[in-house]
């Protein structure tokens, strides 16, 4: 598996060429395709052959297409992730209830301990121990919506009482990007393993292609909202979305082993389907600082 995420932000032409990737613009160079994790095509006047898509696709290299304001648009998936994908997906429309609503509960739990975490870090203790207390009332499948007031008390210990996360703000732009890339990543990883993404544990939009990868980033989304946090951003452009992808290259640990943020998801969320397939939740791997 690739490593590399290589972002094109210049007017270019993509080709394939020996196994390589060209990039044909204002000098030409070539990135081996086994090296690539990610390509963010950043410019709409960036040009692609279908051969190479092709050869991305089968490399299982996520593409991700931003639009004219470099935000995400959309993503290249392959239709087959994995060569046994016909019995996965059986397998998935058979989970049942009382175990997603088991995992679920498992992945809010440690979402709201990592939120709790950070804020204990920022010396936030009565926020700290508001969030603790919605832990310890957690109820199977989180029916009474503890991760939501958790969210609301975690936002305004971070940004201001005012803050709301419906609001056109800098802040704001920024989390929705690098929460993008984080969903980018985890559909990555379902499609890989021959899994459908729109089949969710808890979120289930009908215009929601992505359910199931909305489930399973929540315990990462506060990578982000460190990022943030942390950068201070005064206005969110090209600079500032460069120092998001970075996101995408942390270091974790995970498994007893350290691991770029990337190979992270990638053991998560196979973790995640064994936990599913078991019906035993204790086999997630999550990770940590």
């Amino acid at each position: 598996m690739g490593f590399r995420t290589i972002k094109i932000t210049k007017r270019a032409k993509l080709n394939l060429t020996m196994g390589f990737l060209e990039i044909r613009g204002e000098q030409t160079l070539k990135v081996f395709l086994d090296d690539i994790d990610i390509l963010v095509i950043d410019n709409p006047a960036v040009s692609m052959t279908a051969t190479l898509m092709s050869a991305l696709m089968k490399k299982k290299i996520k593409v991700i297409f931003c639009d004219e304001k470099r935000n995400p648009q959309g993503e290249l998936i392959p239709y087959y992730g994995s060569g046994d994908s016909a019995r996965k997906v059986k397998m998935q429309t058979t989970w049942s209830n009382s175990v997603k609503e088991r995992v679920w509960t498992v992945i809010v739990r440690e979402k709201i301990s990592n939120q709790a975490r950070f804020l204990s870090e920022l010396g936030k203790s009565r926020e700290e121990e508001l969030l603790e207390s919605y832990i310890e009332n957690l109820s199977e499948g989180d029916k009474t919506n503890r991760e939501g007031l958790a969210a609301k008390v975690y936002f305004n210990a971070l940004f201001g009482m005012d803050f709301k996360r419906d609001e056109e703000t800098t802040v704001n732009a920024a989390l929705n990007y690098g929460y993008s890339l984080l969903l980018s990543a985890v559909n990555k990883e379902i499609s890989y393993n021959g899994y459908i993404t729109q089949l969710g544990l808890f979120h289930d939009n009908i215009y929601n292609p992505f359910n199931l990868a909305s489930d399973l980033m929540e315990p990462f989304r506060v990578l982000v909202d460190r990022m943030v946090f942390e950068s201070e951003f005064t206005k969110f452009e090209t600079e500032e979305k460069h120092v998001l992808l970075h996101l995408l290259e942390k270091e974790i640990k995970i498994g007893g082993s350290k691991q770029v943020l990337t190979n992270g998801i990638r053991i998560y969320v196979r973790s995640v389907f064994d936990a599913l397939c078991d019906d035993n939740p204790q086999e997630i791997l999550f990770y940590t600082l």
